[in-house]
């Protein structure tokens, strides 16, 4: 009976959360309105067919319409699953990411300083381990998205000074990363670093990293090393107080080096 349950209150959020009425949906899946009514209201139970419309209709799996009770799930797991990432649909494939919600099911944003950068490189997919961490909220941020912090440490990264923290979005499609972006990424190999991007997964199944500090060379990491990537969105650090620095005032440090170490390139070759 637990199963109707969710089937029934499952197909009506996702229905309310694409804006369709009644009819609008059984048109689109063509039934009665009445039908789906009674499968919203746990008056009537669906056949296979039903089912595969449904499923397709909404893009999501039978085993989840039928085992996982949506309307506990957080704004950034319902959206992940709006955009095909349905682990039973995607299998082996899908990255399925550990996380934790506050009593309102909001999404924390959970903290790993650098005594912990050791154990997230093996632990990052261990939901254990992860509420383990200390976490906070940042009401501005995005609700339908999902953010970690990262302390970091070292000058590779300058302007942004050793010890601050880094928040990052979390990106489960690297394909969609731009060349330039700055992000935290996570191999086994390495653990977690924060470099510059440059993509090359498409035509040589490769990610570029560089640092802003140029006396650290460029290098290159096979994509299948990677286990996460976290987009920069901010930092904060206690050599910064009250200032938080987000991805566009950090772009325009960046264009600013640039230009400062092109007209140093100028001025040595004219000497």
């Amino acid at each position: 009976m637990q199963n109707i349950l969710f089937f029934s209150s499952n197909i009506k959020l996702l229905r309310k959360r694409k804006v369709r009425t009644q009819d609008a949906a059984a048109d689109a899946l063509g039934m009665k309105r009445s039908t789906l009514s009674g499968y919203e209201n746990e008056v009537a139970q669906p056949n296979i067919e039903a089912l595969m419309a449904i499923s397709k209709y909404y893009n999501v799996s039978i085993d989840t319409l039928i085992k996982v009770d949506l309307q506990k799930q957080s704004e950034f797991q319902l959206s992940q699953l709006e955009k095909g990432f349905d682990v039973f649909i995607t299998g082996s494939c899908l990255r399925v990411l550990s996380t934790t919600v506050d009593e309102k099911n909001n999404e924390n944003i959970e903290m790993v300083p650098v005594k912990a950068k050791a154990g997230y490189a093996s632990g990052f997919s261990d939901p254990e381990y992860i509420r383990s961490l200390p976490r906070f909220q940042l009401p501005v941020l995005s609700k339908n998205r999902k953010y970690r912090a990262f302390q970091i440490i070292g000058d590779s990264m300058l302007p942004v000074p050793d010890g601050a923290w880094i928040t990052g979005e979390y990106i489960q499609d690297w394909t969609t990363i731009k060349d330039k972006e700055a992000c935290i990424i996570i191999t086994l190999e390495e653990g977690i670093v924060f470099k510059m991007l440059n993509n090359r997964i498409r035509s040589e199944g490769k990610l570029e990293l560089y640092s802003l500090n140029p006396v650290y060379k460029p290098y290159e990491i096979s994509v299948n090393e990677v286990k996460e990537i976290w987009k920069f969105v901010n930092f904060f650090s206690s050599e910064l107080p009250g200032q938080l620095l987000n991805g566009d005032n950090l772009l325009k440090i960046i264009e600013n080096l640039r230009t400062d170490i092109d007209l140093l390139k100028k001025k040595a070759g004219k000497e």
